[in-house]
């Protein structure tokens, strides 16, 4: 009680200091965290860094807005009262799963980096994320994961971003892992693009027997450019009392052994039975484990309806907390890893898993996401949908029309590596490229672009920067074609070849 009465005075002292600043960026000297080899350090004298960390988000059945959801960072007098309590919990990460890029999230960075707390966050929101039933890696996903890297990339005590959260869940949907590592590369480019300090970017899974070591070797494998900087596993193995060998944490150690990159327990907390006494903290950081893994973020800072929370709000905000929260902040005030130094380290390669039974994702990714293409192809169009035409309205019309023409163009397939040139874009643009093209193979008649009304004709002209920017992804190969493989030469000829033929653009 006395840490948390003195954090409370802390705190709210440097509420005060900090209420006339919100420029985006912290103020606050903070060493970043960097990546060695499968390991983490701090920057600023070479320790090694294990994460003791909270997933901190509430549910959005608290909201009064209608919100989708609720960002942790945005709500200083709640990042104020929750404080005390985390450093209670010796915590220096939290994971958020969501933030509202239109924003400002200064004062809880610059409060968490004044003690030290370290943020992970996804890139994704609840209705913005790689669906693992339809995955895609488009245009508006990539705007989202842009701008949340935007909103949080000048604060030194952002320690990276997820990339995805068990987007493939079990053996039948691996193919969704492609337009996740696709969305890896991506970001670590614009990040680099823009200027940004090294940010690192990595991918959160969940525990499935049949593909859990498949999924991390095709994750850390490939060149630095693609391949994660950091991988996340949602653990609940661990459940009551347990041990090292029956828990299956001994297995898992054995498993993860070989991997290149810091790996860790992205969430972990069995609440099978409560409470929970934590008594895996122990082991996760001894030497047993040590060696492989840096750490683990429980899961959860909140009480809801699932009963993973080591504390609960009262309907003024009041905070009290659960045994839950006792039990861990005793296993964690324990703990006493082993530092490794950044010279011990080795970087290793890791081989990309084969193809089998269970494993079915092409090490050939989507291509990068470019709106300037995705418009100026849509300028080019002689016959579009109407703008009357509601978006959820789309389905049909994709129905209707692929049994005309071939819809190649716009598909994706994670497994074979095939994508199509305008992939990545707008439903607005896919749908009006396909009524396009049955528009120009029916001869251009007027009458040929209506179906009922859905379709109208388009001006088909493009202004000479769209020329540009068409010829310049032609011939960079930056679409990579729906046939996968190849040299970046012959799919540039391809897609120039496609484009020419399938509607007005020319070069």
């Amino acid at each position: 009680m006395q840490l948390i009465n003195k954090a409370i005075t802390f705190s709210s002292l440097f509420g005060l200091i900090q209420a006339n600043s919100d420029k985006s960026g912290t103020d606050v000297s903070i060493p970043t965290i960097e990546v060695v080899g499968n390991k983490f350090f701090y920057s600023n004298n070479g320790s090694q860094f294990y994460i003791r960390g909270v997933a901190y988000q509430q549910d959005t059945s608290t909201s009064t807005t209608g919100a989708t959801f609720i960002d942790p960072l945005a709500d200083y007098e709640a990042c104020k009262r929750d404080l005390p309590y985390l450093l209670n919990l010796h915590t220096n990460v939290l994971r958020v799963y969501a933030v509202d890029t239109t924003v400002s999230h200064k004062k809880c960075m610059d409060l968490f980096a004044t003690h030290g707390i370290y943020i992970i966050a996804d890139l994704s929101q609840p209705s913005e994320s790689v669906n693992r039933d339809s995955p895609a890696w488009d245009v508006p996903l990539y705007k989202r994961y842009t701008d949340v890297v935007d909103a949080l990339s000048n604060y030194t005590n952002v320690l990276g971003f997820f990339a995805g959260n068990e987007v493939s869940n079990n053996a039948s949907n691996t193919d969704a892992s492609a337009f996740v590592k696709a969305a890896v590369r991506d970001v670590k480019s614009y990040v680099k693009k823009q200027g940004y300090r090294t940010i690192p970017v990595g991918y959160s899974t969940n525990d499935d027997a049949e593909i859990r070591v498949q999924m991390a070797d095709y994750f850390a494998c490939g060149d630095q450019e693609e391949k994660v900087d950091f991988y996340g596993i949602n653990m609940y193995e661990w459940c009551g009392t347990s041990t090292f060998e029956k828990s299956g944490y001994k297995d898992r150690t054995d498993e993860f052994r070989n991997i290149s990159v810091p790996v860790f327990f992205s969430e972990y907390g069995c609440n099978e039975v409560r409470p929970r006494e934590f008594t895996d903290v122990g082991t996760l950081y001894s030497s047993k484990m040590t060696d492989v893994w840096s750490g683990g973020i429980v899961y959860m800072y909140f009480e809801e309806a699932n009963q993973y929370g080591l504390i609960t709000l009262d309907k003024s905000g009041h905070v009290s907390t659960l045994e839950d929260f006792n039990y861990l902040r005793s296993e964690l005030g324990k703990i006493s890893p082993t530092s490794a130094t950044k010279g011990s380290v080795t970087a290793t390669s890791l081989a990309c898993p084969a193809e089998d039974e269970y494993w079915r994702a092409s090490t050939d990714l989507p291509p990068t996401p470019d709106q300037d293409l995705c418009s100026c192809s849509l300028q080019g169009f002689g016959c579009v949908v109407s703008d009357d035409i509601k978006s959820e309205d789309y389905g049909d019309l994709f129905g209707m029309v692929c049994g005309l023409v071939d819809c190649g163009d716009i598909s994706t397939n994670g497994t074979s590596g095939e994508y199509g040139m305008l992939s990545f874009c707008d439903d607005k643009t896919k749908l009006s490229f396909l009524l396009n093209k049955y528009y120009e193979n029916r001869g251009k008649h007027s009458t040929d672009c209506s179906f009922d009304g859905s379709a109208t004709l388009g001006s088909a002209k493009q202004h000479k920067t769209c020329q540009a920017v068409l010829s310049s992804a032609s011939a960079s190969g930056r679409l990579g074609s729906s046939t996968a493989g190849g040299s970046s030469t012959s799919r540039s000829s391809a897609i120039k070849s496609r484009l020419s033929m399938s509607t007005t653009i020319t070069f």
